[in-house]
């Protein structure tokens, strides 16, 4: 079985386009919440990316390309560029794995929209598969080209899948990650009617989002992608690639007892996973990069959880949630907190959990403070992703 590391990165969110640049804003506890949407009848926040299409398609190319996919589109190739893997392969050896939770929402919300004028490309505009299938395009991919759509695991799930067909020998080299853009008033009416976004109080809008605090209300939506590069180490090796990080565990599973309740013993089941497959211990694990959605049961079970698994190691292990200051991304949340837990590894730095506060005591951890901090024995950290429809995933890095 190969060995899997990461050899590019490649990232549109609301903190940049450049790996390095995000990663230091996180540091430094910089929030990408804003006001969105005035006309709505609740006050909202969320986070936009800062996004240039020209860059990557002319105005004849965007006729049917939802924002999902050019996002996807964009990430992809500065992941590929990242690797410096461009031109050199078979392309029947890549595969792309994608992950996208809800499709092309900016498309639908177009044709609910109309008034009965609906554009002939919203089929393949709002379609889930769609980002896969233009990065496959735009990359010249002509291996296996599959999309994931499992709710907030969708873009771990990918890299899960993606890791495992490289660790087989089925690709060579596969590109991994996920995108979302569901911005839209209608995404975020319906998301308010489960009563899930985090109250937005005048003044406070950056700071709504507060992961594991007394007072947390819940989630801010999100915008981007995300891209991995993953190969086998041989054969980075072989072309003097640099390695981020390795790819050494994942584990998934299913709650199997409720849609939208979070389950303890089926988020223990994923993190054992990931342990047991990387062949390494609680105790080694120096860093969670947690789902922590800021939601009152969410928060509290995820510390369960982790309790479960880590027992008496729990207070060596540092987490924090980064979703404070990036929004969640969804279908691409995944993608974008493993991006930034393999700079983490990389890196030897542990982005903050910002805006808490006074901490829940039924989410006792270790909570990364402002400001971040250095790590300098980091070896090994972790990703969660868990998901509506209780299926859970966890990605383990360690160092390359």
């Amino acid at each position: 079985m190969n060995t899997v590391v990461v050899t590019g990165l490649g990232v549109v969110a609301p903190h940049g386009d450049q790996p390095d640049a995000l990663f230091e804003r996180l540091m430094r506890g910089e929030s990408a919440l804003a006001p969105v949407f005035p006309e709505l009848p609740k006050p909202a926040v969320a986070a936009l990316a800062s996004f240039d299409e020209s860059r990557w398609f002319t105005k004849l190319q965007l006729a049917g390309v939802d924002r999902v996919s050019q996002l996807a589109v964009a990430a992809a190739d500065l992941a590929m560029k990242d690797a410096g893997a461009v031109g050199e392969l078979d392309p029947e050896r890549i595969g792309v794995y994608a992950g996208c939770g809800m499709g092309g929402a900016a498309a639908l919300e177009t044709a609910y929209r109309g008034g009965g004028r609906v554009p002939p490309l919203t089929i393949p505009a709002f379609m889930p598969s769609a980002p896969a299938s233009h990065v496959a395009m735009r990359q010249g991919v002509q291996g296996p080209v599959l999309t994931y759509s499992v709710a907030c695991a969708s873009s771990s799930i990918a890299i899960a899948e993606a890791a495992r067909a490289v660790q087989r020998g089925d690709v060579d080299l596969a590109i991994a990650g996920g995108s979302e853009a569901l911005i839209v008033p209608g995404v975020v009416l319906a998301w308010q009617a489960m009563q899930t976004l985090a109250a937005v109080k005048p003044g406070e809008e950056s700071r709504a989002v507060r992961p594991f605090a007394t007072d947390r209300s819940g989630f801010a939506l999100g915008e981007g992608a995300a891209f991995l590069v993953l190969e086998s180490a041989e054969r980075a090796r072989r072309r003097t690639a640099r390695c981020y990080a390795q790819l050494a565990g994942w584990g998934l599973s299913c709650d199997a007892t409720h849609l939208t309740k979070p389950d303890a013993p089926g988020q223990a089941r994923a993190l054992r996973q990931a342990l047991k497959q990387a062949g390494l211990r609680p105790s080694d694990i120096g860093y969670c990069n947690a789902h922590g959605t800021a939601t009152r049961i969410g928060d509290a079970v995820e510390r369960d959880a982790l309790a479960t698994v880590w027992g008496g190691d729990l207070e060596r292990l540092q987490v924090s949630s980064t979703k404070a200051l990036h929004g969640h991304l969804l279908g691409a949340a995944g993608a974008l907190e493993a991006l930034i837990t393999v700079l983490a590894v990389h890196r030897r730095e542990l982005p903050p959990n910002m805006h808490g506060g006074a901490t829940d005591p039924a989410c006792s951890l270790d909570l990364v403070p402002a400001g971040g901090c250095a790590a300098p024995r980091l070896e090994a950290a972790i990703s969660n992703s868990f998901a509506f429809g209780g299926t859970n995933s966890v990605l383990l890095f360690s160092r390359a």
